[in-house]
């Protein structure tokens, strides 16, 4: 029996936090960011600069991102870990909605020339802190306060970035755990489908769930569902053990097409090194999840 909506939807998120792994991306990241910060419900765009060398970090900064740096290097998993992280620590530093003025608590009045408006306050963070970007409010947390969504884009999607829209409904909306982009064919795409196929064939014997793109990183995922799927497979087996630890976990996992476009891993010497180390990654991440199968049921289901 499906369940009624309200039971699917209910202490949903409310807003959408995008995090944007990025390493040597200059060339592109300025108009994925512009992009991202237009999604409905968007109000915190993070990028994580994976060891550039490169204008990246300032060129997000100036797009209107808030920027967290590694040092050196650190994979893709480890970048997805750090800028989820980031939106953790500006939410734990939010103020908390304003409540509604009641009749014995009167909205407060404009600012005159003889009232000036007080300053912004602003948050004393670590050293660690994401850079630029507009700084929330600092103010104590909210209990009520559900976490964000987090919508993870890839660097190279440029102005495409805004096609990754029909994902968020599906989380904040329908109910869904995790919302992942199915994509058109890419120009320029080499590949004999080695890769997808070793992880299509893992993630359909370990959940019995067939996917159509188990590679596709740029996904909508609860806060709860991103808890849940810790600890992250290393580098490029993120995306397989994400879906793994999701489904195993009983969350909902759905694909969603959205026309997005980035820059496609040809069929060169480069081309085939990078899937190399996605082959070696995946198979991995599905050695790492081998032990999981959907479990037996027993008996009839409570509802």
């Amino acid at each position: 029996m499906t369940p009624p909506a309200e039971v699917l939807t209910a202490h949903r998120p409310r807003a959408v936090a995008v995090v944007i792994p990025a390493k040597d991306e200059a060339e592109r990241i300025e108009a994925t960011v512009r992009a991202a910060r237009e999604l409905p419900q968007v109000d915190l765009v993070v990028v994580v600069d994976d060891g550039s060398s490169d204008a990246t970090s300032a060129l997000a900064k100036g797009a209107g991102a808030r920027v967290v740096r590694h040092p050196r290097n650190r994979g893709k998993a480890a970048a997805m870990e750090t800028g989820a992280r980031a939106v953790a620590h500006l939410e734990r530093h939010e103020a908390p909605p304003p409540a509604e003025p009641t009749s014995a608590q009167p909205a407060a009045a404009e600012p005159t020339s003889a009232q000036p408006a007080a300053a912004e306050p602003t948050a004393a963070e670590p050293a660690a802190q994401p850079e630029g970007g507009p700084t929330p409010a600092v103010g104590p947390a909210s209990a009520e306060r559900i976490p964000r969504a987090l919508l993870f884009l890839d660097a190279d999607l440029g102005g495409s970035a805004a096609e990754a829209a029909p994902l968020i409904p599906a989380v904040l909306g329908e109910g869904v755990d995790m919302a992942i982009a199915l994509l058109p064919p890419q120009p320029g795409a080499g590949g004999m489908g080695l890769v997808v196929g070793t992880a299509r064939r893992g993630i359909e014997r370990a959940t019995g769930w067939r996917a159509q793109q188990p590679l596709s990183g740029i996904r909508c995922l609860t806060r709860e569902c991103w808890d849940a799927c810790q600890p992250l497979a290393a580098g490029w087996g993120v995306e397989t053990s994400l879906t793994i630890d999701a489904l195993t976990a009983g969350f909902w996992v759905k694909e969603i097409p959205c026309a997005l476009q980035h820059r496609a891993t040809g069929n060169d010497l480069s081309g085939r090194l990078h899937r190399a180390g996605q082959l070696r990654d995946v198979v991995r991440a599905l050695a790492r999840r081998r032990h999981l199968r959907p479990p037996e049921p027993e008996g009839e289901p409570e509802i």
